[in-house]
Order: C-alpha cells, then structure tokens, then sequence
C-alpha cells in the first residue's frame, strides 16, 4: 500500500501556528466515512516515578491529575470527539512512601485515571519480573513494548501493541522502549529477557500496523534528543521517526523534556510532557478522509507553582495557572498508602553542615561531595581500598540540615547491594579505565573514592590509591554497587569474577549507618578534590 503525506497549515500550538506534515496511510478496509470529521484527543504523561503524592508545596499528584483529566474528558465527550489517556512509562523508582510499596498506590493510581495503556520504561526493571506482573494486574490496562523480548521463546513479554476502536477508527498504539535498558535495568532481573533495537523492531511492525488501523501512535520510552543528538544514549524518538515512516504520533518519555510544542520529524508529531505528572500533554486532532486535517496541543500544568515577590518584599509561591481541586476519591485511596509509607521514613539519622550535590545536571557530568560522600561509605562498609559509584544511582540532593532515612532513600532508591572484588594490580587498571572513561553526561559516569588516576587515550595512568602509587605486586579491594557489578550501565561485569562478593548490604542502609556515626556530615570534607585528570 503506497504511503501517503498530507500537508496542515495553520495548526495551532500553544498559540503558535506552524506548518506541519502528517502521516497517514489507512487500511486496506477502512470504516471512516468519507468527508466526516473525527476529533480525537491524546492526553499523556510519562517519567512518573512514584510522585502519586502531590509535593509539599502542594504541586502536582494523582488526585489533582484525575479532576483535570475527568473535566477534560467530559469537555472532549460534549464536543462529540474521544480520548485515550497514556503514558511514556517509568512508574517505578524514585519516591520512597511508593518504592517500599512497588508502586502499588501509582499503577491503582492509574486504573482510577483510567490509562488506555503505557509503554515498559526502563525502570519497570528495577524490580523482580513478577513484581512487575504484578503491578499490571494492579493497573488493568496493557503494558506494552514491541522490543523486550522472552529470550525463549522470541516473542514480546508484554503485548507490543492495542489497537483502539475509536467511534469509526482504528487507532493501534504500539509501544517501544530504549535498548539502553540493557544496561540501566538491573541485570540480575533481565535474566532471560531480549531487548531488541526498537528501531529495527519498527522497520518491520510500523507497515504491518499501518495495514490494520487508519492511525499509529508510538508511545515510548527513548528519549526526545534535539536533532537526533543522542551522545552516549541510544537513539531516540527523533531517529525513530526519521528512521520509520508511518508513525502519526510519538508520544515519549525518558529523556524528561518539557516539549511545549510538538517536535514535528518526517511528518510525525513528538510529545513528551516533562516528569512526575507535573504536566498533562493534551493533542486535539481532526481526522478526515484518511488524514489529520488540524491539530492543537498544550502542556496543561498540574497545580505547579511559581515563586513571586510581594509588596512587603517577602516571596512566596503561587499558582502558575488556575488551582485544580484534588478528587475526593483519588485521595481516599492513596491516604492509606501515603500514611503507611511514611511510617518510620522520617527517622531522623543526623545532620549536614552544607548542601550535598545530587543533582542530574551536576553530578552526572562532573565530581561532587554526595558522589565522594556514597563512595566512601561503600568504600568503609566493605573494608576496600577503592570505592565507585555510578552516578545514575544519585537521584536527589541531600540538603544541609537535618537528615532523615526518607532523604537518604530519595538520593539511593533502589535498593541495590553494595558489593567488592579483589583485584590484581592489572585487573584494577582496566577496570578504572572502563570506569573513568564514562560519558559524562549520562548515569554511567563514575564517582570515585580513595583513588586518582589520569585519563590518557582511554587508559588509566598514575594511578594512585590512598596517596600511593599503585603496586604491581598488590591485591586492591574495590567496592562497587551489585547493578554496575552485574554490568549495568555498561560497566565491565565483574560479578562472575572468582573474588567477587556481594555483601547483602543495601547502599541506602550502608549510607545512613555511614551518617549515624560520622554526623554531623562536614561538606568540606567531600569536596571535589580532580580524583581523575583527563
């Protein structure tokens, strides 16, 4: 069947009126009728990571999120259009009160919003697969990814795709995620699951979709890079739709950009509506005779706040747009969830002199006092002469003042187990080479502790180890967490080496025993000391 473009103008975007191409190629048999016009309306989240709580300024949460998403699916229903509600994937990791309970409150959560369905992010696996199962069953609706495979047997472990029967249209939404799953889920939970290129997985599924429904949505977790700049990641959405003709719309996730317009590539529109349910992306589009004929999208905030000076020169926060009332309903369901997850999480365990850097935008692309500070902790628990960490592991700061177990949880969510190996003096060298080598930028980028070294065309060189030049003839202990251990973000695999242990120590407990004995933490004794020289 020849593929067809059709060109819109004037389609306006958060009050931006462009020019954009659209895909379309309908089926061989299709029940649209000739001249009607459909209105559909895509609403979106993705990167939830456990936020089904609102803030403590009151932002965002899953309460708030069901008033919007009820008004505006009653708004779409009186104007004579439909809807489906979905999701760029990552549910899991990031919130304690959620991690401790598998998310169980978000994905129940997401039933009550009624999601059409989500694409696998790559934190789905950062869990056992039956907790994952598990959380489906919670959810109601399907998982999908066309590209995690059952090593056995070849075939998706979730479904790789739903066609909706949208009034007289056949809407199939198929789901793709990041082939850097690989090595950012926890290998030890990978075991016998294949993870593909969704892109050459698309090359093939996206013509055969297009033969069964008048539309194809792609909901991702990939990432939206500019240009198709990806650096150290795996392509993302804009390689996919330059790559595969045919998709109508992506809507993604992972890469947690705030697109206020759509980016429009090879005449697929791109939406990725920011993280934590901040934002809710909502498309209204015309379809007729085989084509989208005009289309509007916005990022509709979700009670966020900003920060304004008063008349009396104090600051406060307030409304960026109009309060959204909490559902009654939603918020009886996650009290008791809320209420059980912060049992014993605000355990006080000691206090910070300074603020310790977490960051993304920092602690992935350079040294910090936090990555020194979990380091070493490791670093003592195990008695090693080296600690390392990667910084994907980070995923908050640790503020000055008061430190509690909840705060810790938040900087190291996911429960990994702080490992070692002993190494020979030759093996240690290879191993800092892989390591210091990391992209920066990216969650693989090493944080270091008891060591310095020179980064010199790829090899480590003066390599130093508690001040000491390293010994050829010496045994060095070095602590690692099990998910780099086991080869997560691509590390060398050092867990079937014969020295290797892992300790069954949990990094979040290992850091919080490190803060009980050693508080109050002084920032100065953290800072960034150059441990590698490029």
């Amino acid at each position: 069947m020849k593929f067809t473009k059709r060109f819109i103008t004037h389609i306006a975007i958060t009050g931006v009126a462009l020019s954009v191409t659209a895909c379309s190629m309908a089926p061989q048999k299709p029940d649209w009728k000739e001249d009607k016009e459909y209105k559909v309306t895509i609403l979106h989240t993705n990167d939830h990571h456990g936020r089904f709580w609102q803030n403590s300024n009151g932002e965002y949460g899953m309460a708030a999120r069901k008033t919007l998403i009820d008004n505006i699916r009653e708004e779409v229903v009186l104007d004579n259009g439909n809807s489906l509600l979905l999701s760029g994937g990552d549910i899991n990791t990031g919130v304690p009160e959620s991690d401790i309970q598998d998310a169980e409150p978000d994905f129940r959560g997401m039933k009550m919003l009624k999601y059409d369905a989500m694409a696998l992010g790559n934190h789905e696996f950062d869990n056992p697969l039956s907790v994952l199962k598990k959380q489906q069953e919670w959810a109601g609706f399907p998982f999908l990814s066309a590209n995690i495979l059952d090593a056995k047997t070849g075939k998706p472990l979730f479904d790789a795709y739903k066609i909706f029967q949208v009034d007289d249209l056949k809407i199939a939404v198929v789901g793709f995620t990041t082939d850097d799953t690989v090595k950012l889920g926890n290998p030890e939970f990978l075991t016998g699951i294949k993870i593909e290129s969704p892109i050459t997985v698309a090359k093939t599924l996206i013509p055969e979709l297009r033969k069964k429904a008048d539309l194809v949505v792609a909901v991702t977790h990939m990432g939206h890079y500019k240009d198709g700049k990806h650096g150290g990641n795996a392509p993302g959405d804009v390689t996919l739709a330059r790559t595969v003709p045919g998709i109508d719309v992506i809507v993604g996730g992972h890469s947690q950009n705030p697109l206020t317009q759509p980016d429009e590539q090879n005449g697929t529109l791109i939406l990725q509506a920011h993280e934590w349910g901040k934002y809710v992306g909502r498309l209204d589009f015309v379809y007729k005779n085989g084509a989208i004929v005009w289309s509007e999208y916005k990022l509709i905030p979700v009670n966020l706040k900003k920060k304004v000076t008063t008349a009396d020169g104090k600051s406060e926060r307030v409304f960026i747009e109009e309060e959204i009332p909490q559902d009654p309903t939603m918020l009886a369901m996650l009290t008791p969830f809320q209420e059980k997850g912060e049992k014993g999480l605000n355990v006080e365990i000691g206090f910070a002199n300074a603020d310790f850097v977490g960051d993304r935008d920092q602690v992935r692309s350079q040294e910090t006092n936090l990555g020194n500070l979990i380091a070493l902790a490791m670093k003592q628990k195990v008695n090693a002469d080296i600690g390392i960490m990667n910084s994907g592991g980070i995923r908050d700061n640790l503020e000055k003042g008061l430190v509690t177990y909840k705060s810790v949880l938040k900087v190291q969510p996911f429960g990994n187990m702080v490992s070692y190996v002993d190494f020979s003096a030759t093996e240690l060298t290879d191993y800092l080479s892989a390591a210091a080598a990391k992209e920066a930028g990216t969650g693989a980028f090493a944080q270091f502790d008891g060591v310095s070294l020179t980064l010199k065309d790829g090899k480590a060189t003066n390599i130093m180890v508690a001040g000491k030049a390293l010994d050829m003839n010496k045994t060095y202990r070095v602590a690692v967490n099990n998910y780099t251990a086991s080869g997560g973000d691509g590390y060398p695999k050092i867990s079937d080496h014969p020295n290797y242990v892992n300790s069954g120590y949990v990094d979040a407990d290992v850091l919080v025993e490190y803060i009980q004995k050693n508080s109050p933490l002084d920032g100065a004794k953290f800072a960034p000391t150059g441990a590698v020289k490029r």
